[in-house]
């Protein structure tokens, strides 16, 4: 997803952001009062039905162009978007409650990407087209893993799975761990273990917490996306990783905050509903009414930068600039209310992560 670079927060202890403490008096990100408790599920359902209600209006902005399957086609301005509407849009869908409106909206944006890729048809001819690229598979797992499936898409994805090209494409850690879980979405023996992927990712070698900044964010974010298949899995977050977000989620949070990353701040609200165990009520409470503050009337939300107020402009940023962060806005929302809403589950300090090599069928 997006790399923006962003400013990070200093080193130091976790303290409280400007924007923060004028939201929420007297709490930081790190400590929320008791007057602040309860905050974030006080805007959350509004964050949820607007983000998802900017995105249905603009779902034909979504739309792949006719030249598609062209070599010249930009994959990151048409098939990326539409990737990220199924994959968000089926997490959200699971996990909000059945017969709400926003559990029917989220399934139809699902149908509306599948129709767009001709239930499968689409993704085949690019299969074929490059057998060497991971994209395909990665779009078609976002789609198997809500149960729609393609026979001959996977018909021609399994020997070249099975190939050592496949096993030993050269890729950055945390995009090998979502090549792992797109494997486990569709059902097949994962081409290598997950837990040595882990071991390898900026998160899972429990960096420095001063070294965050702009790309280590997203890849600590997707990190835990694809080790919790976007979320659907808290219990696959070893302890001592759960233990560090814990600790350093309130700093970074907000670092994004007071450098106006919106983008990466709803990815790390959606990393801290991911978690096992409890979830993180101070943290949601204090940063949720700052996000909840900077989306537009219409629903959407910038990825970056001063946010606008004329609540009469009807877009009020380019499609480019903010489909994604009201994407991440809405499935980091779904989540928070899930997790806030469960019942506390124990954190299990001695978990360890899943083997990455098991057959697993959604």
């Amino acid at each position: 997803m997006t790399t923006t670079a962003t400013q990070g927060p200093s080193p130091g202890r976790p303290g409280q952001s400007p924007r923060a403490a004028r939201r929420a008096p007297g709490s930081g990100t790190g400590t929320a009062s008791r007057e602040n408790s309860g905050a974030a599920l006080a805007v959350l359902p509004g964050v949820l039905r607007g983000a998802l209600a900017w995105t249905d209006a603009h779902r034909t902005r979504f739309a792949l162009p006719d030249n598609v399957l062209e070599p010249h086609t930009q994959v990151n301005a048409t098939l990326k978007p539409l990737g990220e509407l199924a994959q968000l849009g089926s997490t959200i869908r699971r996990t909000t409650t059945p017969g709400t409106p926003e559990h029917e909206l989220a399934g139809d944006l699902v149908a509306y990407a599948w129709e767009q890729v001709a239930a499968g048809d689409l993704l085949l001819e690019l299969l074929r087209a490059e057998p060497y690229a991971a994209y395909p598979y990665e779009i078609y797992a976002a789609f198997a893993g809500y149960g729609l499936r393609h026979e001959g898409f996977e018909a021609l994805a399994r020997p070249l799975t099975a190939t050592r090209a496949w096993a030993h494409t050269e890729q950055h850690a945390n995009r090998q761990l979502g090549l792992v879980n797109s494997e486990r979405r569709v059902g097949v023996v994962t081409h290598t273990d997950a837990g040595a992927v882990l071991s390898r990712t900026w998160l899972g070698g429990l960096s420095e917490p001063w070294m965050f900044e702009g790309p280590s964010g997203y890849a600590l974010t997707h990190t835990v996306f694809h080790l919790t298949d976007w979320g659907r899995m808290p219990d696959r977050v070893p302890g001592k990783i759960d233990g560090y977000l814990r600790t350093w989620l309130p700093a970074w949070a907000d670092g994004c905050l007071e450098s106006g990353q919106w983008d990466l701040t709803g990815e790390l609200l959606a990393v801290a509903a991911s978690l096992p165990g409890p979830a993180p009520q101070e943290l949601l409470d204090a940063v949720w009414p700052v996000l909840a503050d900077v989306q537009h009337a219409t629903g959407c939300v910038p990825e970056t930068g001063p946010p606008v107020r004329d609540t009469t402009e009807p877009d009020p940023y380019p499609f480019i600039d903010c489909y994604h962060s009201t994407l991440v806005t809405a499935f980091a929302a779904a989540l928070s209310l899930r997790s806030l809403k469960s019942p506390t589950s124990p954190s299990g300090a001695d978990r360890t992560v899943t083997p990455g090599r098991e057959r697993h069928t959604p």
